[in-house]
C-alpha cells in the first residue's frame, strides 16, 4: 500500500511499512530521500534518479533470473554508477536491496524483502518535476 503524505506539488513522500522514498523539486542539493522506518538518507538530484533507474533495472534482473534458477536458488546482483552501488540478494520473488552512496557522504541503508516490492512500487509513481 502507498501512503502519500503531502498535498504540495513540489514534494512527494511515498511510505509504507519498512520503506519510505521522497522527491522534492523545491530544494537546491538534496531533492531526493530514501529510507526504512528506523534510517533515511537524503540523496542529490543525479544519485536519486540513479537509485530509481537501478532498482528497477535490478528488479528486471531479478524476474528474468527466475527462469534460470531452481526455485531454492537464491541470486546476487549488483548494479552500481559513479555515485551509488545497488545490490540485490534472495530469491527472484523475494528479495532485500542495500544501497550504498559512494561519493560525498559514503552512506548506506538497506530494505528487508518484504518491504522491496512496495519501495519499487513507489518509485514507479514517483514524478520528476523539473
Amino acid at each position: 500500500m502507498l501512503n502519500f503524505t503531502s498535498q504540495d506539488t513540489s514534494k512527494q513522500l511515498l511510505s509504507g511499512k519498512g520503506w519510505r522514498v521522497g522527491l522534492r523539486s523545491d530544494v537546491d542539493i538534496y531533492k531526493g530521500l530514501v529510507g526504512a522506518d528506523s534510517w533515511a538518507i537524503e540523496l542529490t538530484e543525479r544519485e536519486f534518479k540513479d537509485f530509481c533507474k537501478l532498482a528497477a533495472q535490478l528488479a528486471e534482473t531479478m524476474q528474468l533470473m527466475a527462469a534460470e534458477l531452481s526455485d531454492c536458488e537464491k541470486i546476487s546482483c549488483t548494479l552500481e554508477t559513479e555515485d551509488i552501488s545497488i545490490e540485490a540478494n534472495g530469491y527472484p520473488h523475494a528479495f532485500t536491496l542495500h544501497l550504498q552512496v559512494l561519493m560525498g557522504r559514503r552512506t548506506e541503508g538497506f530494505w528487508e524483502a518484504d518491504a522491496v516490492p512496495f519501495l519499487l512500487e513507489a518509485i514507479a509513481h514517483l514524478k520528476f518535476i523539473e
